[in-house]
Order: structure tokens, then C-alpha cells, then sequence
């Protein structure tokens, strides 16, 4: 029907999981389908150690996007921890979206995801990432998911290249298609709901984990203690500048000895997290920030409940 009188259409809207193996590009995804940084990008496996929510809203409604950390088969404390997180995520949301690495056959990992979301077919679509990677195989994606999957109907797999910003459209119309009637969950204008002291130290983390991802991949957390809006400089009486953040972070690792690491010589390597970090903050916050970054040992927080209960959220 169409003219004046035509029904207008009903808003949709839902929470969508993100489900997979660790590195196969959830928050990359997030960002890329949300058009801004929501979540932290690192090549080590796990940088994501809690939901996280990423907003798009369009004509047809929103749709809230929770990135979860990668499934991974351990016994560890932390892992557990982890996996806690991406389960209730799973076990909250209205819709799942799973996402596999195309250069990656199907194994133990990518076997224990696709039994996790067996009861979650009726609402799941699929999305089969870095179909440009060198030696990457879709088809048998397809296959495995035809067997282990086989009532998520062809119509919601979809190839993808996040790298090359490719196959979304037709991703987003499905997830579109599959959520409910609703109204908006966030304000339009928002793209994530994330507390101000967390997203700072979520880009912290992220520069220096880019930089010792050799050394210490998960040896390192990075905690806000302060945050305080001050006045600029004001000089001859001229009128102050707009408020400034001021942030103190700390940096913590396990030992003692991992300490130098994050300093670097002469102070260089934090110096270099610390400029990359303000950089990122002063292009996605309403203040320029001044950041007063140090380190510290948390003596092994990774056994820590207290400490693994605030970075997991569970």
C-alpha cells in the first residue's frame, strides 16, 4: 500500500551477540557495522575480555551489537571468567551473530562454538570473515556449518571482508529482517554505551598491548583512578580555554620484573603509549585530555576474583 494513508512501518529493534573463535574479527565487525570505534583491535587472540556494545541506528530501528570475547577451550581461571561473559551475552540477546575466519578450517574450537549455539539456530545468522585473506576456503565453512548448523538456512550466511568494508549491506538487512518490533533502545545519536573511564582504559590497553604483544599479551590490565574536568590555561587575562579531561591510569602487570617493559628505555615505550592513547582520546571525546600514565604490579591479578569479576563484568 501506498500514499497517505499507508500504515507506517513498525520500528525493530534487538540486542545481537557476536559469537566465535578468538582473532576471527568480531570487534573489527562491531566497529565497521556501528561506523565507529567501539571496541579495541589487537592481533593478539582475546583482547576482548567483556560484552561490549557497539549502536547502529537506521531507518527500520537499532540494533546493539555486543562483542564478546573469542571462545577458546581452557581450564583457566581467567578463560572461565571470559567465557562467563560470553555466555550470558548469548543467553540475554534477542539475535546471535556468528563469525568465522575464512583462512581458518573448521576445528576443536570452531566445533565446541557451533555446539554452544545449537540451540540458538532459529535466531542466528552467520558471517564468514576475510574471504580476501591469502588461502582463505568459504566453502568449507559453508559445508561445516551445513552439518553442524543445519537449521541456519543459507539465506543467513553471508561472506564478508572487513578489511575491504565488503558484504555488510546484505548482512545488515538480514539481522534487520530477524529482530522484532520495538522501540529504540538508545538515543539514535548514540554508538556506544560504554562508561567514560572504561572506554580510556580500553584504548590504553589496546596501545600497549600493540606494543608488547610479544612480552606480555595478557600479563597487563589497565585501570582509571581519576578523572577530573579542569578549566584550560588562562593567560593575560585572556578567557580560559574549554574544559580539559585530566586521567590518571595505571598500567598493571603481574610482576615486578614486566614493569620495565611497559617503561621502556629511558622511558620511551610508555612515553609512545601514552601519545597514541591521547591521540585516539582527543579524537573521540567532546575534551582535549591530559594523561598522566604510570605502571604498577598487581601480583598475580589474573587468580585475582575481585580483579577478574571488574574486567569481565561477571
Amino acid at each position: 500500500m501506498t500514499g497517505i494513508n499507508a500504515p507506517a512501518r513498525a520500528q525493530k529493534a534487538a540486542f545481537v551477540a557476536l559469537a566465535g573463535r578468538p582473532s576471527v574479527g568480531k570487534s573489527t565487525l562491531v566497529n565497521l557495522l556501528c561506523g565507529a570505534k567501539v571496541a579495541i583491535v589487537s592481533a593478539v587472540p582475546q583482547t576482548t575480555r567483556s560484552a561490549v556494545r557497539g549502536i547502529l541506528t537506521r531507518g527500520e530501528g537499532q540494533l546493539v551489537f555486543v562483542d564478546t570475547p573469542g571462545r577458546h577451550v581452557s581450564e583457566r581461571k581467567f578463560n572461565k571468567m571470559l567465557m562467563g561473559a560470553a555466555d550470558r551475552a548469548l543467553d540475554d540477546a534477542e539475535l546471535v551473530l556468528y563469525v568465522l575466519d575464512a583462512s581458518r578450517p573448521a576445528g576443536r574450537e570452531e566445533e565446541a562454538v557451533a555446539a554452544r549455539l545449537k540451540g540458538f539456530q532459529d535466531r542466528t545468522a552467520v558471517a564468514i570473515n576475510k574471504i580476501d585473506a591469502a588461502g582463505a576456503d568459504p566453502q568449507a565453512l559453508l559445508e561445516f556449518l551445513q552439518k553442524s548448523l543445519p537449521d541456519i538456512p543459507p539465506s543467513r550466511c553471508f561472506q564478508i571482508s572487513c578489511l575491504k568494508k565488503e558484504g555488510t549491506g546484505p548482512l545488515l538487512d538480514c539481522l534487520f529482517d530477524m529482530a522484532g518490533e520495538g522501540e529504540l533502545l538508545y538515543p539514535g545519536e548514540y554508538y556506544t554505551d560504554q562508561e567514560l573511564s572504561f572506554r580510556i582504559s580500553e584504548i590504553i590497553r589496546e596501545k600497549a598491548m600493540n606494543r608488547v604483544r610479544e612480552e606480555l599479551p595478557h600479563s597487563i590490565y589497565v585501570e582509571v583512578a581519576d578523572l577530573e574536568l579542569r578549566d584550560g590555561p588562562q593567560e593575560g587575562g585572556v578567557e580560559p580555554e574549554k574544559k580539559r579531561l585530566w586521567v590518571r591510569a595505571f598500567i598493571i602487570v603481574e610482576r615486578e620484573s614486566q614493569k620495565g617493559i611497559i617503561v621502556g628505555k629511558g622511558g620511551e615505550k610508555i612515553k609512545a603509549i601514552g601519545q597514541a592513547a591521547r591521540k585516539e582520546l582527543n579524537a573521540i571525546l567532546d575534551w582535549k585530555t591530559d594523561l598522566d600514565l604510570r605502571v604498577k604490579t598487581g601480583k598475580d591479578w589474573r587468580h585475582n576474583d575481585r580483579v577478574l569479576r571488574k574486567i569481565t563484568g561477571v
